[in-house]
């Protein structure tokens, strides 16, 4: 049979009409390059600047404050204020308020006048190397800018060689920079997201295509009934998965877990609890698995790009971090770093936990009130 040019502008004719019928999808196929185009171009920063700062003053004269002045002027370091002591510096390094610590030692500027070569302590959350590598890296240039603008006068004994003074790096949680200390316990946290969101959503929408859903519909129970049977099971689902992944991230990589593991389990429940109650939601959007699926990717991309998890959170400008403060991920992402990484108990993660909490209510508000007890 020959080609049929009729025929062929029928069928073409006929996709196009689908696909003006189909809105969510032709909606995702273009948002999704969008946002691809926003997050990557704007949002996303491998040399991460800006990063939160403290200084803990043991001296202070003209060394040290053109000392502080180039590390800010570099734009690496953002000076939030000082810190009191140790103790100060590690709760500031659990809680996540901190990215580094300077320490000004006692008779600083004394010793550099004298030439003892003194050393400045910059005490640094290595949990993310990524975050700290550019920062470090900046510092033996910084420290050269500040010699050669101080050796005038009295001070031309900076000059002299080697540096007058140096900076000690000293990386905590996780000294040796691996890479998978950062990555492995994050991407618990999208691998849930990605599990639960989209196994939740589809299982739902599949039950309206078949029709099974009428059969639930006729029975006594109410949304929120209907609600929690449904994502309930798939918090078993949730457990085995995290079972398996602490198994293979101790026996694999060697990732330890030094913090509580209570908190730990509490902040997994919450998680899990707000990525099932948000599948249930997009199942009350969706018209069939396909848009269940989409929307699910759809949430996913931003959880993996502004949730901290391959970028760091603070080198994210403003806008960016308003987002990813939105996301379930980001707080989760936290919580289990802090429990594995940071020695983490119930005190340091209750801000995320308070964060989940709020979400998990908003969501679940949304989704009942979207919930229809007839067919439309």
């Amino acid at each position: 049979m020959a080609f049929s040019l009729d025929r062929f502008g029928a069928i073409l004719v006929k996709e196009f009409i689908q696909m003006r019928r189909d809105r969510m999808t032709f909606a995702m196929m273009i948002a999704i390059p969008i946002v691809q185009l926003i997050l990557f171009g704007f949002a996303i920063n491998s040399d991460p600047k800006h990063l939160p700062t403290y200084v803990e003053l043991g001296d202070n004269g003209p060394v040290t404050r053109a000392l502080l002045s180039s590390m800010a002027n570099s734009a690496y370091f953002d000076f939030r204020g000082q810190i009191a002591d140790e103790d100060a510096t590690e709760r500031a390094f659990r809680l996540g308020e901190a990215q580094f610590v300077v320490v000004i030692p006692p008779n600083f500027e004394r010793d550099v006048v004298r030439g003892r070569r003194p050393s400045v302590l910059l005490a640094a959350d290595a949990s993310d190397p990524a975050a700290t590598g550019g920062a470090v890296a900046a510092l033996s240039g910084i420290v050269d800018v500040v010699l050669r603008d101080l050796a005038v006068g009295p001070l031309s004994v900076l000059a002299a060689t080697p540096p007058a003074f140096d900076i000690v790096v000293q990386r905590h949680y996780n000294p040796a920079g691996v890479t998978s200390y950062n990555i492995v316990p994050g991407l618990l946290a999208i691998i849930l997201s990605m599990t639960m969101v989209m196994i939740t959503a589809i299982a739902i929408v599949r039950e309206l295509e078949r029709g099974t859903m009428e059969a639930l519909i006729a029975t006594p129970g109410r949304p929120g009934e209907v609600m929690l049977g449904k994502i309930l099971p798939y918090v078993l689902v949730g457990y085995v998965q995290t079972l398996v992944f602490l198994v293979l991230a101790r026996g694999i990589f060697g990732v330890p877990v030094t913090g509580s593991l209570w908190a730990f389990f509490v902040g997994l429940n919450l998680f899990i609890i707000v990525n099932l109650a948000l599948g249930f939601l997009f199942s009350t959007v969706a018209r069939n698995q396909m848009q269940a699926m989409q929307m699910s990717f759809f949430y996913i991309l931003p959880s993996i790009l502004l949730s901290g998890f391959m970028f760091p959170f603070a080198g994210m400008p403003g806008w960016a971090q308003t987002i990813g403060s939105a996301i379930p991920a980001t707080h989760f992402i936290r919580i289990v770093r802090k429990v594995m990484l940071k020695g983490g108990t119930m005190a340091d993660i209750t801000p995320d936990l308070g964060a989940l909490s709020l979400t998990m209510a908003a969501i679940t508000v949304v989704a009942m009130a979207r919930y229809r007890q007839t067919l439309d």
